[in-house]
């Protein structure tokens, strides 16, 4: 990437405040909440900002802030994950989203702030937009889009990056020549309805192909992807066939940031020169893998530990028992499976822990992983054992256990008469290591000494 990621947008602060629901109140049926715990952690155009910088890129957020007390927790967050602030001063209260949630589930949300009149942009904000090796427009209505410096701004950096336009349907119209604009359904009927370039009659993915044909030309856009949730998004630029783009299936998960997820990693893809529809392969894919890791709620923030997916809050509150595994799953075979579905009967749910590439490269040599992360953790997300799939960079689980607590550990068979490296860490919490069969002669290693014979023999 020639320049930064620059994020320009709307922030807000989120929050959620979590308890445990085990009885009613005496005097309505409503649940009673104990053992609360708040966690904060930035939210619209500064949690877009955060996720793409936690993914290690160099990420510029432009965003209005209050002169408040949450405006500045929001700053500090904003700095926790590595992204540079430049701010815009605005009159108003930092709008704060707090949800209140039990096992994983939302029971009830509280908005409180007013979003004010931004400011105009200073000489950093134009200096970083002006350098920028692709811009993310994150509207979220609050204002900062209608402003005609940055109107200007985006569009001279469209003429010379990519620019992700990220609308509202309370915000402004993109600018021309965006080279990608990311509502989701409901916002793109809408929006499209609004251009009064229907000829209406249409329905199911005939009518999102015309809705979305239909924004590419109002916008002046090179390309409009609508994100459809687990069916993924419909790729249009203009008058040509659209492209669908399906999504891997994901059981459950918190929805909450996912279209800030895909317009972040869809302007990351394209900042590295990825052709469009590459850039919303890569968005759908990423979206997909932070709905199953929890969503927002599952981000680490600062003072905090991740806390684990929302498929196991369910489980837990249920008294079921959590079964994880671990491993590099590079060349998927029948013996990975044979301990996969071995390790789901031991429970209710199964995770699977995941070594990161460079955990592999560590491991195995610089020759591994022979499939990347991404690919791995798709095509184990779609097996039937498993439940979800947590990437760990460590060269041992013992971090992401720690935040997982299971209460099984399952290795493959090849650890048979031996104590588990991490049995002594699952006793911390009254978890337990076992060792379950493995199909011999099965292993990564041997399939790709055969196939290195193999081709030998044919040369």
């Amino acid at each position: 990437m020639p320049g930064p990621l620059v994020v320009l947008g709307d922030s807000l602060l989120d929050a959620d405040l979590s308890g445990t629901a085990s009885r009613l109140a005496p005097d309505a049926p409503v649940p009673v909440l104990d053992r609360l715990e708040e966690v904060r952690r930035p939210g619209g155009a500064a949690l877009a900002a955060a996720m793409a910088a936690r993914s290690g890129h160099d990420v510029v957020l432009v965003t209005a802030l209050a002169d408040d007390a949450d405006a500045a927790t929001l700053a500090g967050l904003v700095a926790d994950a590595g992204v540079r602030l430049v701010p815009v001063g605005h009159d108003g209260a930092t709008v704060v989203k707090r949800r209140v949630r039990s096992s994983g589930q939302s029971l009830l949300r509280l908005d409180s702030g007013v979003a004010g009149t931004p400011g105009d942009l200073g000489p950093d904000a134009l200096e970083a937009l002006a350098g920028a090796g692709a811009v993310l427009v994150s509207d979220y209505g609050h204002g900062l889009t209608d402003r005609e410096t940055v109107r200007r701004a985006v569009a001279a950096a469209a003429r010379r990056a990519p620019v992700v336009w990220d609308p509202h349907p309370r915000g402004s119209a993109p600018v021309a020549g965006c080279r990608l604009v990311t509502p989701n359904r409901d916002e793109a009927s809408l929006l499209a309805g609004r251009s009064g370039l229907l000829t209406g009659g249409r329905t199911g993915l005939a009518a999102i192909a015309e809705e979305a044909a239909a924004l590419v030309r109002a916008w002046a856009a090179h390309a409009v992807a609508v994100t459809l949730g687990p069916d993924g998004a419909l790729l249009s630029h203009g008058e040509t066939s659209p492209s669908v783009v399906p999504a891997p299936a994901v059981r459950a998960g918190d929805t909450c940031g996912a279209g800030d997820r895909f317009a972040s990693a869809a302007a990351v893809a394209l900042a590295s020169g990825a052709v469009t529809l590459e850039a919303v392969q890569d968005a759908v894919l990423a979206a997909a893998d932070f709905v199953a890791g929890g969503g927002a709620a599952g981000l680490a923030v600062s003072g905090s530990s991740s806390p684990a997916p929302d498929p196991l809050a369910a489980v837990r509150s249920s008294g079921g028992t959590v079964v994880a595994t671990g491993g590099c799953f590079d060349l998927l075979h029948a013996g990975h499976v044979a301990t996969l579905e071995a390790a789901r009967a031991l429970g209710d749910c199964l995770v699977v822990c995941l070594n990161s590439d460079h955990s592999v490269r560590r491991l195995k040599g610089p020759g591994r992983p022979l499939v990347p992360q991404q690919d791995r953790a798709r095509v184990l997300a779609a097996l039937a054992p498993v439940d979800a799939v947590l990437v760990f960079e460590e060269d041992t689980p013992a971090q992401v256990l720690r935040g997982l607590r299971p209460d099984v550990w399952v290795k493959g068979g090849d650890y048979a008469g031996a104590e588990l490296p991490e049995a002594a860490l699952l006793r911390e919490w009254g978890g337990v290591s076992v060792v379950v069969p493995y199909l011999d002669g099965r292993s990564t290693t041997r399939l790709v000494s055969t196939a290195a014979a193999r081709a030998v023999e044919r040369s």
